[in-house]
């Protein structure tokens, strides 16, 4: 019996075969196919909830890119917009948003207008405050998607200063504004559920945020916020709020369930596993990044000849301060030597670090951790930060290898 050779199922085939190699070797879960869910996107990635978009990119994917491409950069949605599962830009014209508030003059603001000022560029870390959430639960279960290291990427927005605009427009804001609440055009998956939102302090938003129209030199896609995102680099990717339809300025933090009950973490270390309830007064907000990096090569489960081994990743902060060392060990953290670090021109963005070491044959842990201006590090023991929701986690990173 003769079989015709089918040159675009063989691709499908070899796809989901690299897709189940990926899933298989970091022991992810895949809900289904990304690439049947978000048009465009790359079918290896893991698809860890597909009602409401939580796609995690294995870390061969990121690895081999200064900037992360649009097919395989992670996605988190706690809302959806109709018509935004593609990585293409919304053919829509006519968007606009408000600002409202603590403003002298209220303003509506069009895409033209957005379109017709200065515009400016800047290279960022996009992560989720979840990213690392399944090394907590190796400790006690945390609530949420099992995101292991690919909840992140390094891409580079570009749009309208929020300072600049409000020059433009001079709204005339208040002088006791304290927060900007940002709220998207997405509704709730149910009626009697709260809408999202989120409130960072005004001072911070003057100072990075961005009203950003595109991504990686592109309209941005519209599962990734399009056409138009605030954006406020060094912050979690909780905060950068898609589909932008409203900008508040108020007195205080928003009393909505996702800013006050939420994303926050504990302000004192608390019992894995015990029962936690937030509020503005024991919690503070997943606002800027802890200080993180990540082991690109060799990954976890590694098959390695002897010899010389390269090891490499990336590391990133909040961007206050600059990261000043990457520090290896192979020896369960006895000792650490410092890899070559490559500083990038934007304070937000990836720092890409390497070094070379010689391993014998037989099992070895890698370990790496970043250390900032400000002396800031990464704990050996993550886990003192756990928390139910499992967010911020910046322990150091471990990768068991085999050396053969």
């Amino acid at each position: 019996m003769a079989y015709r050779f089918d040159r675009r199922r063989f691709l499908q085939l070899g796809a989901a075969c690299g897709a189940a190699s990926v899933t298989a070797r970091h022991g992810l879960g895949k809900e289904a196919d990304a690439a049947e869910l978000v048009t465009g996107k790359d079918p290896r990635l893991v698809v860890h909830n597909a009602k409401t978009l939580e796609v995690e990119t294995p870390l061969e994917l990121l690895r081999d890119q200064r900037l992360t491409p649009k097919s395989v950069l992670f996605i988190r949605s706690n809302q959806e917009l109709a018509g935004t599962r593609t990585t293409s830009p919304p053919k829509v014209e006519d968007w606009q948003f408000d600002l409202v508030g603590m403003v002298e003059t209220p303003r509506t603001i069009s895409l033209k207008q957005l379109k017709g000022m200065a515009q400016t560029e800047v290279e960022m870390v996009l992560q989720c405050s979840g990213n690392g959430r399944a090394n907590f639960a190796r400790t006690a279960a945390a609530k949420g998607a099992p995101w292991t290291e690919g909840a992140v990427g390094n891409v580079r927005f570009g749009g309208v200063k929020l300072q600049a605009l409000f020059d433009s427009l001079r709204p005339g804001l208040a002088p006791d504004a304290r927060y900007l609440t940002a709220e998207g055009k997405d509704g709730p998956p149910k009626p009697d559920d709260a809408d999202f939102e989120h409130s960072i302090p005004l001072e911070d938003a003057l100072a990075r945020s961005i009203v950003a129209l595109t991504m990686n030199g592109e309209p941005i896609p519209a599962v990734h916020g399009g056409p138009v995102r605030l954006v406020t680099p060094g912050y979690y990717g909780t905060m950068q709020l898609k589909w932008l339809g409203r900008l508040r300025l108020e007195t205080r933090e928003t009393f909505n369930h996702h800013q006050r009950r939420r994303y926050r973490t504990p302000r004192e270390p608390i019992k894995p596993g015990s029962d936690f309830t937030y509020d503005f007064d024991n919690s503070d907000a997943n606002w800027r990044m802890r200080i993180k990096s990540t082991i690109f090569a060799p990954l976890e489960g590694d098959l390695l000849k002897s010899g010389d081994t390269e090891i490499r990743g990336v590391a990133w902060n909040d961007g206050d301060v600059r990261i000043d060392a990457v520090e290896i060990s192979t020896d369960d953290g006895r000792t650490w030597r410092q890899a070559d670090l490559e500083r990038p021109e934007s304070p937000y963005a990836w720092y890409h670090w390497s070094t070379t070491t010689s391993l014998a044959k037989g099992r070895h842990r890698i370990m790496a951790r970043a250390v900032d201006g400000l002396g800031r590090t990464q704990p050996l023991d993550g886990a003192i930060g756990w928390n139910p929701a499992g967010y911020g986690w910046n322990g150091v990173q471990r990768v068991d290898v085999t050396v053969i």
